[in-house]
């Protein structure tokens, strides 16, 4: 098990994926995959808004990019907000063995299932992540709507 100075630094990798997200004009949700040793297998950002498709939300994108893997359950999600329902389904279906969420406040998605479920989920509450998606919130409620499947 990483101490939370090195789940901190994976999301740092997150972070950045989100901020590139931001930059592009689309939520700024990103994720990574790690393996349980710290190395980066991939990286990914919320493209829905940049691509024109609703399902490229940063974990999936992450998990498209690790490409193949022979197993799933020794390696860590890192996500800079709790996944949604779609994501906690492909953390679910593939057994990735750990989640590390930056921060669930703003939205919990299927965090508690996902723990329900034997996943393991270490949340941070880290403030930039909040801060960054609140932001984007409050300038373009109707993405992030329509990103959570919200009318």
């Amino acid at each position: 098990m990483a101490t939370k100075a090195e789940y901190e630094k994976m999301l740092e990798v997150a972070l950045e994926e989100a901020r590139l997200g931001r930059s592009e004009g689309g939520v700024p949700i990103g994720a990574a995959l790690f393996t349980r040793s710290g190395q980066l297998v991939s990286r990914g950002r919320n493209r829905r808004v940049q691509q024109g498709d609703p399902s490229i939300h940063g974990e999936t994108d992450a998990f498209r990019r690790a490409g193949r893997q022979l197993s799933y359950r020794d390696l860590i999600m890192v996500t800079t907000l709790a996944p949604c329902w779609y994501c906690s389904g492909l953390v679910r279906q593939f057994r990735i063995g750990a989640v590390v969420v930056g921060q669930s406040r703003t939205f919990s998605g299927g965090a508690d299932w996902l723990r329900e479920n034997g996943i393991e989920v270490i949340d941070l509450d880290n403030q930039e992540c909040r801060t960054l998606l609140e932001g984007f919130i409050a300038e373009h409620p109707e993405i992030w709507n329509e990103d959570i499947g919200e009318e």
